[in-house]
């Protein structure tokens, strides 16, 4: 499995981890088994968040890491309602519970809010000097939030930002992507394949992965994630509710695409106009 530094301390984390965005809605021992399969693979970037289902995915992860917690590269997120000083502290440790570990590698504002971001922030480096969380990032920023964000923390804190990245949606090649990586900060793909909407076999992009997949003896979606991963700042994080599509996923883990490929992916998936930053 490729990686790549994470963030300003250059922590060597899988381009390929796991998300758990609706990992609660099917059966729960298959998602355990799922997330147990990818650490096995490598995928040890797992990524999680108190929104997902109520906190019934920390608790998933829980399990799936139990016994196994020094392999992972364990994140979680606080919800923008909860984001004020005391209680980003407050939801780290109610996330800490569910997810039974005393610590976070990496935590995150899951998007802004009404809070301040300063005391997000606040809140954030008192859970690093407590020990409770070893960095802290964000998701879902665009470049001018995040130039906010690098104005009150400083140089050297941000880790990540985690955002919508998928072939359909690559608007944040304008200005995230550089942005981060001029100031060290990692790219967290979410929705590496679109939500519910993979280029198909029979549509032109379809056809065009294919074909790379054909010659690399990959499948379409592992060329996907290989493109989304191909700089030295990027990350993605599929989810897989089940051992099948973990191990098709974990397949990308050491693919390099080749120049020619990477030319035939942006012809036929264009990037578009700027505009301002998606998310789901």
């Amino acid at each position: 499995m490729r990686t790549h530094p994470f963030g300003p301390a250059g922590v060597a984390v899988p381009v390929l981890g796991q998300g758990t965005w609706y990992i609660e809605r099917g059966p729960r021992q298959a998602a355990v088994a799922a997330l147990r399969r990818g650490l096995d693979l490598g995928m040890t970037h797992v990524d999680t968040a108190e929104l997902y289902g109520g906190g019934e995915a920390e608790e998933i992860v829980g399990e799936a890491i139990a016994g196994r917690r020094n392999e992972v590269f364990l994140v979680s997120k606080v919800l923008p309602n909860h984001a004020s000083r005391s209680g980003t502290v407050a939801a780290c440790e109610k996330s800490l519970e569910l997810l039974r570990t005393d610590h976070l590698d990496c935590y995150l504002l899951h998007w802004r809010g009404r809070h301040p971001l300063a005391e997000t922030i606040a809140g954030l480096e008192d859970l690093v000097a407590a020990g409770k969380i070893r960095s802290w990032g964000v998701s879902n920023f665009d470049a001018d939030d995040l130039d906010e964000a690098l104005a009150i923390a400083g140089p050297g804190r941000i880790a990540c930002n985690q955002v919508l990245y998928h072939l359909e949606e690559r608007g944040i090649e304008h200005r995230v992507i550089p942005w981060c990586g001029k100031n060290r900060v990692a790219v967290v793909g979410y929705s590496p394949f679109g939500h519910d909407g993979f280029p198909t076999a029979r549509s032109a992009g379809g056809k065009v992965l294919a074909a790379i997949a054909e010659r690399h003896g990959a499948t379409p979606r592992q060329v996907a994630l290989a493109f989304l991963t191909r700089l030295p700042a990027l990350f993605a994080i599929p989810k897989a509710a089940d051992a099948a599509h973990v191990e098709d996923n974990a397949g990308a883990g050491d693919l390099v695409l080749s120049a020619a490929d990477v030319t035939a992916i942006e012809a036929a998936f264009p990037l578009g106009r700027p505009r301002s930053l998606a998310m789901i």
